[in-house]
């Protein structure tokens, strides 16, 4: 497909994007060849790497795997390399409405993702600016690489309103389904719940990230990195985890380097120690 037909068909679909709740977004099913996905999956790299980054730091990403397409093998970057292409881009334009889509050479956060049993990542809106790049972070797409995928092992991305009041769309993260989504301010989403995947299977993801240039980014946009809410019913401790990743994070916008990185410490110091002290 070219770019203007490329164009052509995303704004075919921009009306249902744009209308969409909690917040502009759209689940896309069958939209690659089959082939694609069959590549994507063969890729998808079952051993560690080098530049493999894990996340096991609780309501913030916990047995999470990210994996930097470049050291993947060539039909892997070549993938990813496809959905940084201008057509790619022409069909996002053409569905959000947002033109000059940048996408990111270095997959700062993108590439595959891959959740292991017991795995989870809280409900967040995700950071605002490319920190190496100074652009303004606009879309997501995530591709779903499982099959089969038994619905009662979990691991539905969940859309929540922005008050944080309610979830609003689940989306359950079956092969080739393709998922776009705004990354505004308070678009809060996640999977909150640890998968109960048997073993040997995960949640395996695809996930590409868009942006835009401003000259007065900084100015535009608030800086701060990714924001993590519990759900109004999770438990006490996963509500209190989310609220001092917030803490954390205002902390390091509001006050200078060195004395931020002070009161943090000092805060999980205090909270090590309450950990340590006997219960009545």
């Amino acid at each position: 497909m070219d770019s203007a037909e490329a164009r052509a068909l995303g704004s075919m679909l921009a009306d249902d994007y744009r209308h969409a709740h909690p917040f502009p977004h759209i689940v896309l099913d069958g939209i690659f060849p089959e082939q694609l996905i069959v590549l994507a999956k063969q890729g998808f790299p079952a051993e560690s790497l080098a530049s493999d980054r894990v996340f096991e730091i609780g309501y913030a990403g916990l047995h999470k795997r990210q994996i930097l397409p470049e050291e993947c093998a060539p039909q892997a970057r070549e993938l990813f390399h496809f959905l940084n292409s201008m057509p790619v881009l022409q069909f996002l334009e053409g569905l959000t409405g947002i033109d000059g889509l940048i996408p990111d050479p270095y997959f700062e956060g993108g590439g595959y993702h891959e959740i292991s049993a017991g795995g989870l990542l809280g409900i967040h809106a995700d950071f605002r600016i490319h920190n190496r790049l100074h652009l303004e972070r606009r879309l997501n797409l995530l591709v779903y690489l499982n099959e089969p995928w038994d619905e009662a092992w979990g691991g539905k991305l969940e859309l929540w309103d922005r008050s944080m009041k309610q979830c609003e769309a689940a989306v359950s993260p079956l092969a080739n389904r393709c998922v776009v989504f705004s990354t505004d301010a308070d678009s809060f989403h996640g999977h909150p719940d640890p998968l109960q995947t048997p073993p040997g299977v995960t949640r395996k993801s695809i996930a590409l990230y868009y942006y835009t240039a401003s000259r007065n980014i900084y100015k535009e946009v608030p800086k701060h990195s990714t924001m993590y809410y519990a759900r109004p019913d999770d438990a006490p401790e996963v509500r209190q985890h989310a609220r001092w990743l917030r803490f954390d994070e205002h902390v390091h916008n509001w006050l200078p380097a060195r004395l931020a990185r002070f009161v943090v410490r000092q805060r999980r110091r205090l909270i090590r120690t309450d950990a340590a002290k006997p219960s009545a």
